[in-house]
């Protein structure tokens, strides 16, 4: 599910939705986790 309720809220405009997927920049993410928090299915995770 890609309902792109996380890059609503990126604070840094970092995840675009795709028709299928989403592109996420993780070179410029500052791992506020907002993205996480919101997700209504959990399709995020983060690594370590």
């Amino acid at each position: 599910m890609y309902c792109g309720e996380c890059a609503g809220v990126c604070p840094r405009n970092l995840i675009e939705v795709r028709e299928i997927s989403l592109n996420f920049n993780e070179e410029e993410c500052k791992d506020c986790q907002i993205c996480l928090q919101v997700c209504p299915v959990k399709a995020l995770e983060k690594k370590e």
